[in-house]
């Protein structure tokens, strides 16, 4: 799921082997504020006349200048195949559901679907991956995925609003743990960004290498060898890619299953861009990581994360206690929440010294994360 603009938002159903633009209502302007919901599990099932642990939770993205978390979620109502639902939820946790059959929209078909029974593990069909990400780029919607083709690695371009079929191209790229050029393994997360003055893709794989493609070599039918820059650490795939400027010029920032987010600048995936690239594995066990560097966030646990406003990024996460699914915001800069952890500074009586490096960034985050009357503890 994807917005291409306020009012559009495009969802991809591999099911239908189709890809919808939905056209929503205007939305009222709203304040900024940060999302602090403990159990979105609960409120979305009421909401759809369920239970919550009927809800498998798919994708989020946040409506552009509305303050509202759009998820999409597959509801298990005892039939062979789960119903699609699409909710939105604000930070005060008011749900919405919006009626997939009388919302205006426009869909195109996916060509060249793996068949329905190929399957992968023995039970996840090939067809599920059509779409494994999607980003809209000056008028265009790029869609990474699976075909049905030899080298089934493909990065399908649509011109929007939808007219005709996508082009068609298929990606290959080194992989250094594996140590062998990959051409099935679809690209799972990506964004666009300009790489020494070209706009480019910048794509993340399972286990996880991180390659560069420009954009002016996307053409139909065409096979295109992207650049391996990064080998990032294996046993993990991609959750979510998001660019972001918090003042210190544009980041990427990925987030993973299995281990640490890396954040990387635009700038130093530019200079990794312009060198060779990587055309040596790994050396187990000393060398896990080769080409660019990035530093580890310490944003793990995530289920969906997407770029909220200037200030915060929005993750739905599971709770590891309770199970609940959680949607919270997480400051720009930052990149964790205080609340999440008990330490030293969280006992009442704790006094910070004159000049504590921490004590005005205590405040802020306690106050977005809702404890108020623990920040002015801060002032003590």
């Amino acid at each position: 799921m994807t917005f291409a603009d306020a009012n559009t938002v495009i969802i991809a159903d591999w099911r239908a082997g189709q890809i919808h633009a939905l056209q929503l209502p205007p939305s009222a302007s709203v304040t900024a504020k940060p999302f602090n919901l403990k159990n979105v599990s609960a409120p979305i099932a009421k909401a759809l006349d369920t239970k919550p642990d009927k809800l498998r939770f798919e994708d989020m993205a946040f409506r552009p200048g509305a303050e509202l978390a759009y998820i999409t979620v597959s509801v298990d109502r005892g039939n062979s195949v789960p119903t699609p639902a699409l909710v939105s939820v604000d930070a005060e946790g008011k749900v919405s559901v919006i009626n997939l059959s009388k919302t205006p929209h426009t869909s195109v078909e996916v060509k060249d679907r793996p068949a329905a029974d190929k399957v992968l593990w023995r039970s996840v069909p090939e067809a599920s991956f059509i779409a494994t990400d999607m980003k809209f780029y000056d008028g265009k919607l790029y869609v990474a995925g699976l075909s049905n083709q030899k080298f089934a690695s493909t990065l399908r371009i649509y011109d929007f609003p939808f007219k005709g079929d996508a082009t068609a191209t298929s990606i290959e790229m080194y992989h250094a743990v594996h140590n062998q050029n990959e051409t099935r393994a679809p690209i799972r997360k990506m964004t666009v960004v300009t790489l020494n003055g070209e706009p480019s893709l910048v794509a993340a794989y399972t286990c996880t290498p991180l390659v560069t493609i420009p954009l002016k070599d996307l053409k139909d039918g065409a096979h295109v060898t992207g650049k391996t820059i990064a080998e990032l650490g294996w046993g993990s795939a991609p959750v979510d890619m998001v660019t972001f400027d918090a003042g210190q010029g544009p980041m990427v920032l990925l987030i993973n299953s299995r281990k640490s987010a890396d954040l990387m600048s635009v700038a130093s995936i530019a200079e990794a861009s312009a060198q060779p690239g990587l055309t040596t594995p790994i050396k187990l066990p000393n060398e896990t990581l080769l080409g660019l560097k990035s530093t580890s966030i310490p944003m793990t646990g995530i289920a969906q994360l997407g770029d909220q406003n200037k200030e915060f990024l929005g993750a739905l996460r599971p709770n590891t206690e309770t199970g609940d699914m959680e949607l919270v915001s997480i400051r720009k800069g930052a990149f964790f929440r205080l609340s999440d952890f008990i330490s030293e500074y969280d006992f009442a009586d704790y006094k910070y010294r004159p000049g504590d490096a921490y004590q005005g960034s205590h405040k802020m985050l306690r106050t977005d994360e809702g404890y108020s009357d623990l920040a002015k503890r801060t002032d003590q």
